[in-house]
């Protein structure tokens, strides 16, 4: 089976996941780097891309949906690329696993609680913060 006229060949995609990965890993290891914490603390760094990455998931989601012809890496590139490799579900439990294993089980489910609600709420507003302004720009108006 071919591929359609304007959709880039399979090894691009590839590339512009991988590129984008490696970016968002990068960002993701800073950001470890930036916030250290010991084993069974609160992971402030983990949280803080979780929730980033998916108030930024929200938006390309929402611009991807929205925009007449997007390019056609643009969801590999910044949706499973670089945000994929920022956010980090399995490090966001494995610490709240070290939290419950090193004597806080009340951190661990806080930081459990704390991690999926914002999360979702993250991607939320990110999808309705660019709903707005995509339907400002259209009427001609700044957000």
């Amino acid at each position: 089976m071919g591929r359609r006229v304007g959709e880039p060949h399979r090894w691009t995609v590839l590339l512009a996941v991988a590129v984008g990965g490696a970016l968002g890993s990068l960002a993701r290891y800073g950001l470890g780097l930036a916030l250290p914490h010991e084993r069974g603390q609160f992971g402030t760094a983990t949280l803080l891309a979780n929730i980033g990455g998916c108030l930024l998931i929200g938006v390309l989601m929402m611009l991807i949906i929205t925009i007449r012809d997007p390019h056609p890496l643009l969801r590999p590139f910044a949706g499973i690329g670089v945000l994929g490799g920022f956010t980090t579900f399995s490090t966001f439990v494995v610490e709240a696993m070290d939290s419950a294993l090193t004597g806080r089980p009340g951190l661990a489910l806080l930081y459990a609680a704390v991690s999926v609600l914002a999360s979702l709420l993250a991607v939320a507003l990110g999808m309705r913060a660019t709903r707005v302004a995509v339907t400002h720009v259209r009427r001609g108006a700044t957000p």
